[in-house]
C-alpha cells in the first residue's frame, strides 16, 4: 500500500545531534536562533509511506528515546512547539555496528533495538559473497560506460578474477568506486588489471596487474 507514497532517507551519521533533531521532526518559527519560519520534518514529508534512516546506530541516546516515541504511537512533538504531531510512517533503518552488542553495552537503547528488529534483513560484506563481486562490476561497467558514452566496454578475465580475490574493505562502494576509475582511465574497449590503484594490490594477495 506504501509504493507510490513518498520514500525520505537520511543519513544519521551526516548531523549534529541538534540538527538531526531538527531533520527529523521539523521546528516552530522561534525554536532557536535562525528559525525564522516553520519548517516540517521528514517524517512530516514521509507521512503515508516510508522513512528510511541510515546509520541509525550513529543516532544519540535522547534522539532515539523520540524516535522510540515516534514507533510506538506514531506521534512527536516538533522543536519549540507544545502540540503533538502524529503520522502514519513505516520506519526502514540500516547501520554497519552490531546493535544488539551496543545495547549490552548502553551505547543504544535495548528497547528500541527490539522496537526496531521485528524483521531483520542481515546483508554479509561482499567478500563474504565472491559470486556477487562480477555481477556488481558488469552493472557497475554499464552504468559508467553508459555515462561516457563507451558501450562497447568489456572487463578481461583476469581482472574479473583479481577483483574476486580481492577484500574489498570498502564493501559495494569501495567496487564502484574503482569501477568508475577503470572506465575513465581506460583507452581501449577490454578493460584489464593494469588500471587498478596500486594500493589495491597493496591490500589483498592478488597477482601483479603486469604478469
Amino acid at each position: 500500500p506504501r509504493k507510490n507514497k513518498p520514500f525520505v532517507a537520511l543519513n544519521c551519521s551526516g548531523f549534529s545531534p541538534e540538527l538531526l533533531e531538527s531533520e527529523l521532526f521539523g521546528y516552530k518559527a522561534g525554536a532557536f536562533t535562525g528559525a525564522n519560519k516553520d519548517k516540517k520534518g521528514l517524517l512530516e514529508e514521509a507521512n503515508g509511506g516510508t522513512l528510511f534512516l541510515d546509520e541509525i546506530g550513529e543516532m544519540n541516546l535522547d534522539l532515539q528515546a523520540k524516535l522510540l516515541r515516534v514507533l510506538e504511537n506514531q506521534s512527536f512533538i516538533k522543536l519549540g512547539s507544545t502540540t503533538t504531531s502524529q503520522v502514519n510512517v513505516r520506519i526502514l533503518a540500516a547501520t554497519n555496528r552490531d546493535l544488539k552488542e551496543q545495547a549490552d553495552t548502553g551505547h543504544f537503547r535495548l528497547d528500541l533495538y527490539y522496537r526496531l528488529s521485528v524483521f531483520v534483513i542481515n546483508l554479509p560484506s561482499l567478500r563474504e559473497r565472491k559470486n556477487d563481486i562480477g555481477l556488481l562490476a558488469e552493472y557497475y561497467l554499464k552504468e559508467f560506460a553508459r555515462k561516457v558514452n563507451r558501450t562497447n566496454l568489456k572487463l578481461d578475465e583476469k581482472l574479473l578474477a583479481t577483483l574476486t580475490k580481492y577484500n574489498w574493505k570498502g564493501n559495494v562502494r569501495e567496487l564502484k568506486n574503482v569501477i568508475e576509475r577503470l572506465v575513465i582511465l581506460n583507452d581501449g574497449e577490454v578493460i584489464g588489471t593494469s588500471q587498478l590503484p596500486n594500493e589495491f594490490f597493496i591490500d589483498s594477495t592478488n597477482i601483479n596487474p603486469f604478469d
